[in-house]
């Protein structure tokens, strides 16, 4: 289906209904073989800043300040607008799962991402039309 993004911790299982398999972190999960992991994609590029992972560092009460200075770095920075366009035309090839390696599965930027990329995705569809 187009359009359709899953969540997926890298350390789960690979599954042939995965699709598109894109990493979405900045640093490589620890302990993952590059051929276990099985990914399409690195988009190291769009993951948080490194001053901004390091300042959340996954503390669940500075998740909301996260998100509104990740979704900020989405839409100002240069590098991550082009990264953004380039996972709106992954997305429309078919299914998509960007991959994490974060052990909370509410609150890390893969959840915040695929919000923006579903967002824009829409948005990009209606200046199409």
């Amino acid at each position: 289906m187009e359009g359709e993004i899953e969540l997926k911790r890298i350390y789960d299982l690979v599954d042939d209904t995965d699709g598109i398999r894109i990493l979405v972190d900045r640093l490589w999960p620890r302990g993952i073989s590059k051929e276990a992991a099985q990914i399409d994609y690195w988009l190291k590029e769009i993951a948080p800043s490194n001053e901004l992972r390091k300042w959340f560092h996954h503390e669940v009460g500075k998740y909301e300040e996260f998100k509104e200075k990740y979704l900020e770095e989405l839409t100002t920075d240069e590098d991550k607008k082009e990264r953004v366009k380039e996972l709106v035309q992954i997305l429309r090839k078919g299914k998509v799962t960007f991959l994490y390696g974060a052990k909370d599965n509410k609150y890390n930027q893969a959840v915040i991402l695929k919000e923006f990329i579903l967002n824009e995705s829409t948005r990009c569809k209606k200046d199409y039309m």
